[in-house]
């Protein structure tokens, strides 16, 4: 009896996803056991996951294309799941921080992480690929920089907040890398409420000595502008920074006399 048309395709299809399966799983074992990333052979990756060299050729090039492909997919999946975290507002995470609940989206991102959690702390841990850490922080980066920017003092931006979104999304990683090495001890919902109040911690709040810095005020002293005290400027002197900000010129009454 013939089979129905398609069906030979659907098995190729499921066969292809188990060799790939097989062979990122392999990667994390590897990775795992202690082997260089950088060393990793096409023989021993495909003995691993109890596959021919013909199979693994039939997918990928080589293993940099491999292992860029592996990377690239799981960068895809977190970078969906970061844009929905980035869409929360500041009232909105305030709101849970409140309440004691994660920012919306993050349970879903850390359930991800725990899901893939062979390969990810593969990749991530002492043994993994430096150059995809940068690339998730990049991707990061790139994903919730708009956000942060809606509403933000313009004397913040420029270098002031390229070093700041940095360092926020480095120390988000530096956590997950954390929790990793705790073999995920925590619940992905426990991590969600951890992670969702740490980036609002400031050093002197555990001890009870709060340090209140005014950001606007020390980014514009940074960047070279006149600025003679700690507050905030007057909306007509804000004005005026702005334009230099954007390259524009004072308003100032006096200019030009």
């Amino acid at each position: 009896m013939p089979q129905p048309m398609g069906t030979s395709a659907c098995k190729s299809d499921r066969r292809s996803l188990r060799s790939q399966r097989a062979l990122r799983s392999a990667l994390a074992e590897e990775i795992t056991a202690g082997e260089d990333i950088s060393r990793i052979s096409v023989a021993a990756l495909t003995e691993r996951a109890g596959l021919t060299r013909r199979t693994f050729y039939s997918h990928y090039k080589d293993i940099p294309d491999f292992i860029e492909q592996v990377e690239d997919a799981l960068l895809a999946e977190v970078r969906t799941l970061v844009r929905a975290i980035a869409e929360a507002t500041l009232p909105e995470l305030y709101e849970s921080i409140e309440h004691l609940e994660p920012a919306p989206g993050s349970v879903e991102l850390l359930r991800y992480i725990a899901d893939n959690r062979e390969l990810i702390g593969a990749l991530i841990g002492p043994g993994g690929d430096q150059a995809f850490i940068k690339k998730v922080i990049d991707m990061a980066c790139a994903a919730v920089s708009d956000r942060m920017q809606t509403g933000i003092f313009p004397g913040a931006l420029g270098a002031f907040f390229d070093y700041y979104l940095a360092s926020v999304v480095a120390s988000e990683v530096g956590v997950v890398q954390r929790w990793f090495d705790r073999d995920l001890a925590e619940t992905p919902e426990t991590m969600a409420r951890i992670m969702t109040v740490i980036a609002f911690v400031r050093p002197g709040d555990l001890y009870g000595m709060p340090i209140d810095v005014n950001v606007a005020a020390y980014g514009l002293k940074l960047m070279g502008l006149n600025v003679d005290n700690c507050e905030i400027p007057p909306n007509d002197l804000l004005a005026d920074l702005t334009a230099m900000l954007a390259g524009g010129t004072s308003s100032s009454p006096t200019e030009g006399n």
